[in-house]
């Protein structure tokens, strides 16, 4: 019995992505009912956060992931690489989420759905 070959990259046609894992376009927030989502979200909606703020607000000690989550729900929830001085003096450069203009009107959204 002969394997079929795979097609080159060059040979691959969006026809071929059908069930491809690539996610779809990110329109709508999912909506979420996990409380560390909810205070992380109350607080994005406040301002924008370090990495040690969503931890230490979300309750638990993985915030990129928890951020991960938010985005694969579909927000973009952007981390923005900022100049700082550690404890040390050593120049670092920490994480700071913030939600897009578009991630506020899909949270808008999904809260009046909610309601």
């Amino acid at each position: 019995m002969e394997k079929a070959q795979l097609p080159l990259h060059a040979e691959l046609s969006l026809a071929d992505t059908e069930n491809s894992t690539v996610p779809p376009l990110r329109c709508q927030f999912a909506g979420t009912t996990n409380k560390r989502h909810l205070r992380v979200l109350h607080a994005l909606l406040t301002r924008s956060r370090r990495r040690e703020e969503i931890d230490r607000i979300a309750g638990c000690s993985n915030g990129p992931e928890l951020i991960a989550e938010l985005r694969r729900r579909g927000l973009d929830v952007p981390c923005a690489m900022v100049c700082a001085i550690d404890r040390d003096g050593n120049l670092v450069y920490p994480g700071v989420y913030a939600l897009t203009a578009a991630d506020r009107r899909k949270l808008a959204r999904w809260l009046s759905k909610r309601s």
